[in-house]
């Protein structure tokens, strides 16, 4: 790799944290309810809101309360975004006239963009229609996002409370999110996407006259609509020639901003952000690259700021930054050495700074591999799941890393809210060890942590666990699970452990090379993803309850500091021996021997 990789990789990370804290400590203000004057003109639209729909914004609720209202809520934008896929042929705003999709597509679809996923089984300029895309995926994009942040702040708010039994209002701290932070961040992308060629438009599709006739084999289908097979069981084809291409289009950078944002991933177009209209130049790449860790990363200053001690929430984004890059550079490293077995058979690339070798396959050139593995690491360090490469195309150790980040129960930024609370309960598994160590009651921020908040972490910690491994293990052993596989070996298993890593961890990125769009994978992959997000937001919400309970205990002598390094070590070293121990098997079935065989040329 070249100086301007090195480059390149500094300048996002570093602009990343600078940003973070002045976003950081303007999120805190929000949580805290004194407004910034840059927002103070919207609150009118709020109070607006709390009217409509009946909400009294100055009662407290119960973390039992809240937890109700979250699932409630969660459950009917579920059924929205169900309803408008199948009714989608009768309603508006579908030029393309697309037909229902199927149940189990639906289903998984629902889930998906209800749980902050965003796991694609369909592509989504050949399927959905304009009014689907905005008024049900978009939407639960503003909603499930901000529904993680309440989570947050709900968990941040126990930690300042003494003897209390309410810990906020899941409806103020919605609006809130959404209102003042998600939708201001959104539109100042949209209009730099718009900017920078990203597609806006309601207009059909749109033909395109090719430079070039392009010959090509189409199959022959019966009069039942199925294609027709030959003695051998092949498929029966016609040459036939192709004198123009229908271009996609539609409200894109709309969807863009906020999936991004909001880590929710999932692209409006089926291959992500490696569409041209999608994702056009390297500055919206970049931007787009910045948005998915932004809001994560500021979260941690506004823990921070809320709990009265900025260095509390350093000290956690010191522990994500310092995993990330050592990540990052493992998957950047990898995919920049590229496969010897093309130095075998003499057709790799020798690096150089005029002609970079390495792995370009399944990158953009656009973009190049330095851009592409910071992407794929990026994206699975939060519950993103967008793309802009494919991960199937990765080397052995290049693919590994997005898979194990999401597998460490993407808490290395992680989703907007559920990535920090997420840390927090494994900060409460860390500070719980080491009081056992010395012989005190541990205590975190002034809590003590006792046995009903160890078994909720417990449950937060293990859940996405169970969810992954049990997953997988059906899928390999179902002929369902097996039928989808097109790589058959190591990597096809690769494939189907990263799948339900994906939807295990509220992640949405895929592999590649598997075919999950059947009723076994859209059943089996949904129920992982609600497992997985509501497992962990309940646990979540009912340590929080605990805490906010509880006295508030000043420091002593014996209390372990959770601000220094010594900690952060710690907390880092939780959150990898968990990772390690849980899914280093199954690792080992995987990219870990594929990478053993490309080494030495099996």
């Amino acid at each position: 790799m070249n100086s301007n990789g090195y480059l390149q990789l500094v300048v996002y990370v570093l602009v990343l944290l600078l940003l973070s804290w002045p976003l950081g400590l303007f999120m805190a203000k929000i949580y805290a309810g004194t407004l910034p004057r840059a927002v103070r003109w919207l609150s009118p639209a709020e109070e607006g809101v709390y009217r409509l729909c009946g909400i009294r914004a100055h009662e407290e609720m119960s973390w039992t309360r809240y937890a109700f209202a979250v699932l409630t809520f969660n459950l009917l934008g579920f059924l929205a975004v169900y309803a408008l896929q199948r009714l989608q042929p009768f309603l508006p705003l579908n030029p393309q006239a697309m037909t229902a999709t199927t149940p189990d597509l639906a289903f998984n679809t629902a889930v998906s963009f209800a749980t902050n996923t965003n796991w694609q089984a369909y592509g989504g300029e050949t399927t959905l229609s304009y009014l689907t895309q905005m008024f049900g995926l978009t939407v639960q994009n503003f909603v499930s996002a901000a529904s993680g942040m309440a989570v947050l702040a709900a968990l941040m708010r126990a930690f300042t409370r003494r003897e209390s039994p309410g810990i906020g209002n899941f409806w103020v701290d919605m609006v809130r999110s959404t209102l003042y932070i998600l939708l201001p961040l959104s539109i100042l992308l949209a209009v730099s996407l718009v900017g920078e060629g990203v597609v806006q438009s309601f207009s059909p599709y749109q033909n395109a006259q090719l430079l070039q006739p392009v010959e090509y084999d189409a199959p022959v289908n019966g009069p039942d609509g199925q294609p027709i097979k030959d003695d051998k069981d092949q498929p029966v084809t016609e040459k036939k020639i192709a004198k123009e291409q229908l271009i996609a289009i539609g409200p894109a950078a709309s969807q863009v901003a906020i999936k991004q944002l909001g880590t929710n991933g999932g692209g409006f177009f089926n291959v992500n952000s490696s569409h041209p209209l999608e994702n056009p130049t390297p500055w919206s790449n970049f931007l787009e690259l910045l948005a998915i860790l932004l809001i994560p990363a500021a979260l941690c200053i506004t823990f921070g700021r809320f709990v009265g001690d900025v260095r509390q929430g350093g000290a956690i984004l010191a522990a994500m930054t310092i995993v990330f890059v050592g990540l990052l550079a493992l998957c950047v490293g990898s995919e920049q050495r590229g496969n010897p077995l093309f130095d075998r058979l003499g057709l790799a690339t020798h690096a150089s700074d005029q002609a970079p070798g390495g792995n370009m396959e399944g990158k953009e050139s656009r973009f190049g591999i330095v851009n592409s593995a910071l992407w794929a690491t990026a994206t699975t360090a939060a519950s993103n799941g967008s793309v802009n490469a494919m991960h199937d195309s990765f080397t052995p150790l290049g693919g590994l890393v997005p898979m194990w980040m999401m597998q460490l129960g993407e808490v290395i930024f992680g989703g907007v809210g559920s990535g920090l609370y997420g840390m927090i309960v494994f900060a409460i598994v860390g500070v719980f060890v080491s009081g056992l160590m010395i012989g005190r009651t541990p205590e975190y921020l002034g809590k003590k942590i006792e046995a009903f908040e160890m078994k909720m972490a417990a449950v937060a910690i293990l859940t996405p666990c169970l969810a992954v491994l049990l997953g997988t293990a059906i899928a390999v052993v179902s002929e369902a699970g097996v039928a989808g596989i097109a790589n058959p070996g190591v990597h096809g298993f690769s494939e189907i452990l990263y799948a339900f890593s994906s939807a295990g961890n509220n992640n949405g990125s895929a592999f590649g090379g598997l075919t999950v769009n059947t009723p076994f994978y859209n059943t089996l992959l949904g129920l992982a993803m609600l497992l997985a997000r509501y497992w962990v937001i309940v646990p979540v919400l009912a340590i929080a309850g605990s805490l906010a309970a509880k006295k508030s205990i000043p420091p002593s002598a014996g209390t372990l500091p959770t601000h220094t390094p010594l900690f952060v070590i710690l907390l880092i070293g939780t959150v990898i021996v968990v990772g390690a121990l849980t899914f280093l098997p199954a690792l080992a079935l995987g990219p870990i021997v594929e990478h053993v065989q490309m080494v030495h040329g099996h």
